[in-house]
């Protein structure tokens, strides 16, 4: 068993005196929830992305779950969901009573695999799916997501949907501040730039920025912009903040059954900050990866994850990935072994076909998306945050290579 004193957390967030002293003003403000400071960070968020509206929630799935709200999902549609990934794309989808249907990943980088997606498709019309997923479901959406923060081919993706008629809503849960374009030439776009009909973004606490728990959801469409706000906080004509405060009526009236998804101002104070130095922390990050790549580039018993050329990649992610023919222990072991060397590590993701809602509910089964089967068994995501120090990543990087020398 491999021991050290030494301790590199999975993640450790990057919070100042910033942060603090603004959080210590709305404190000291006496307005807490949804108002002026929620406003500041929608307004800089948008500006920053290069967006029109941006909608402050309390996570990445509430706005997910305003998104297809606004776009219309109904109940009986159906919603082409990547299989690797986070629960939250999928289970949005089944919030509307709708039905996900789920798109094998890219063995390279992850992301979903769009000849997969053509391959999804025609399995579905001449009944190669579960067979309780109709031949002749209506498919309404595509909901791609950006795995580690690394962009899918936006105008492939854009394709794809037009060819179904269908909607793009982005989980980019990942990918701030991550950038696309289709060749050298061309000025990049940030995710949410137009990328989708809506974008939709996480502060949660290990993301590239924080709110602690939180949320954005990002369009240029004036009407689903409005939609979403409304639908956040219970379906109210007006928020609290423009009826309390100084001129504003006490009156409101509900419009529509909406949910209880909006930001306080104390998250957004947060997050005001870490917008400010967002580029910095991906730098930072970058650095990281520069160093891990120099040092485990050798190590035979491991593959390093995909860059591809015209991407700005965010790297919320280093996902390792094993060549287990290569090694005597499995994955899990692997990352017991990090574990009790003092690395924090963690697995992005088990695929939603491998999990016992989607294998109960609708028949999904390994064979159905083979290349997530295989490769999330071999999935490790390392440590990466900006303050690594040089001592910390030479601790991950010496740990790594011994519990490959010793399980060779």
């Amino acid at each position: 068993m491999l021991t050290s004193s030494m301790n590199v957390p999975y993640f450790r967030p990057s919070l100042g005196d910033a942060e603090i002293d603004e959080v210590a003003a709305v404190l000291r403000s006496g307005w807490l929830t949804t108002g002026p400071v929620v406003k500041r960070f929608e307004t800089a968020f948008a500006a920053a992305i290069g967006a029109r509206h941006a909608v402050a929630v309390n996570s990445a799935t509430a706005a997910l779950h305003l998104a297809v709200e606004a776009l219309g999902l109904r109940s009986g549609e159906a919603v082409l969901v990547p299989a690797m990934t986070f629960a939250a794309t999928a289970e949005v989808v089944r919030y509307l009573g709708a039905i996900p249907i789920l798109v094998d990943c890219d063995p390279v980088t992850l992301n979903l695999d769009l000849d997969a997606l053509d391959r999804t498709m025609s399995d579905l019309r001449g009944g190669g799916l579960p067979a309780s997923i109709p031949r002749d479901v209506k498919v309404v959406g595509l909901m791609p997501v950006h795995v580690g923060g690394l962009m899918l081919d936006v105008e492939a993706v854009r394709r794809a949907a037009a060819r179904l008629g269908a909607w793009i809503v982005e989980d980019a849960a990942h990918a701030f501040p991550s950038a696309w374009r289709s060749h050298a030439g061309e000025p990049w776009t940030m995710c949410g730039a137009g990328t989708a009909a809506v974008s939709c973004f996480s502060f949660y606490a290990n993301k590239t920025i924080t709110t602690g728990e939180g949320g954005m959801a990002v369009t240029d469409d004036e009407a689903l912009a409005s939609r979403m706000r409304l639908m956040s906080l219970h379906g109210m004509s007006h928020d609290p903040w423009n009826r309390f405060s100084e001129g504003g009526a006490w009156d409101y009236r509900i419009v529509a059954p909406g949910f209880k998804y909006n930001m306080t101002d104390i998250a957004a104070a947060i997050g005001i900050h870490q917008l400010a130095k967002a580029q910095e922390m991906r730098a930072g990050r970058e650095r990281v990866v520069r160093a891990y790549r120099e040092a485990l580039g050798s190590i035979d018993e491991i593959e390093l994850p995909a860059e591809t050329a015209n991407r700005l990649h965010s790297w919320h992610l280093f996902p390792i990935r094993l060549r287990l023919d290569l090694l005597s222990i499995d994955r899990d072991a692997f990352m017991v072994a990090l574990r009790d060397a003092g690395v924090g590590c963690s697995v992005h993701w088990r695929p939603l076909h491998l999990h016992p809602y989607y294998e109960t509910t609708y028949g999904w089964a390994p064979e159905h998306c083979p290349v997530a089967t295989r490769e999330w068994r071999r999935l490790v995501s390392l440590p990466i945050y900006p303050s690594m120090s040089d001592a910390d990543i030479a601790h991950v990087v010496r740990t790594v290579g011994e519990v490959c020398r010793r399980s060779s």
